[in-house]
Formats: C-alpha cells, structure tokens, sequence
C-alpha cells in the first residue's frame, strides 16, 4: 500500500480559507494536472471541498479510477479568521497569528475547529483510507493544513513543527499510514 497526499491547486485566493468553498483558478487546474503528470494510482480519495473535489473527479474519470468523497478530509475551520487576507491578520492580529502557529492547540483561531476535532477527523478519515487500500497506491486530494497535520501525525513531530513544513500548491506527499506513533493532541510528542 502507498498513500500519497495532494494539495489542491491554486484558487487565487489570500487568505486562510479554511472551509470556504473555493473553485480553483486556471493555474491551479495546470498545476494539478502537471503534478500527477506519469504518476499512477489505483483509487483516489478526496476532500469534499470544490478545490479539491473537482480536480479529484476529472482525475477518476479520466483514468478510470474509483473515487470516493470524504468531507473528513475539509481543510481546518479558521473561525474568524477566514477568508481574512493573511496581511490584514498579520496588522490586526499578529500576537495571535504567531501564537497560533506555535502552538495551535492551545492558541486555536476565534471561535475556530477545535484541534481534538481537526485531528480525530482527519486521522478517522486516513484509517479509511489506510484499511480500504490494502495492497492499492492511493491518492488523497487535500489541503494544507490537513497536509501539515497528517505528516506531523506520521512523522511523530509536535503540532508547532506544522508552520515549518512546506506544501506549495499541487505538491505531492508520500505518507506512512496507519501511523506508527500514537500522537495525541499536544504541542509536542
């Protein structure tokens, strides 16, 4: 079995997103589809959110590939913070926008997705992965933040690590499911 995770493309947005329910731009269909150019799957699995729910289905399609949709795999609820430009957080909120990214479970953002529930859903939704895959390579179409978390999970890193770990749009991550390491919800394993 391999699981490889993918971030949704660009949706020329400048925010934190979160859940809202973005179509991706132009160069965010050109970039999905560059990064799964001479890669194979056997099944595909998707992010419930038009972002990732879109390309993920013209993938299936076009490949013959079963799909199954899984609104688990919803990026990270900002609360308040969505859909604010990231720079107008950073005037009006910076203390809070650093603290948060330090430490999200003790610094969540105002009135956002507490991080028990972030990491109990997405973990649930990797386990399904995980025990439906089998011998099978499967590809997950995600997000960042559900990205960050998954590779902290799997690599037994602290939740602050999230901030440094790089997830360009449309970028692939190979991930070790289930993961070996029991990881509850702390700042650091």
């Amino acid at each position: 079995m391999s699981i490889h995770l993918l971030r949704h493309g660009d949706t020329g947005q400048r925010s934190y997103r979160g859940q809202l329910d973005d179509p991706l731009s132009e160069l965010g269909w050109r970039q999905l589809r560059d990064a799964v150019e001479g890669q194979a799957w056997d099944r595909v699995v998707s992010s419930s959110l038009t972002r990732c729910a879109a390309f993920a289905t013209e993938l299936a399609e076009r490949r013959g590939l079963p799909l199954r949709i899984d609104a688990r795999l919803a990026e990270y609820h900002f609360g308040n913070w969505q859909g604010v430009p990231i720079e107008t957080l950073a005037e009006t909120e910076g203390d809070a926008l650093g603290r948060f990214w330090s430490d999200p479970v003790a610094h969540p953002p105002p009135r956002g997705e507490s991080f028990d529930a972030f990491f109990s859903r997405l973990s649930s939704a990797l386990d399904d992965v995980a025990a439906e895959a089998a011998d099978a390579r499967v590809l997950v179409v995600t997000h960042g933040g559900a990205i960050r978390l998954l590779r902290c999970v799997s690599e037994g890193r602290g939740f602050g690590d999230m901030a440094g770990i790089d997830v360009p749009h449309a970028s692939l991550h190979a991930i070790a499911w289930p993961a070996i390491v029991s990881h509850p919800v702390t700042a650091a394993p």
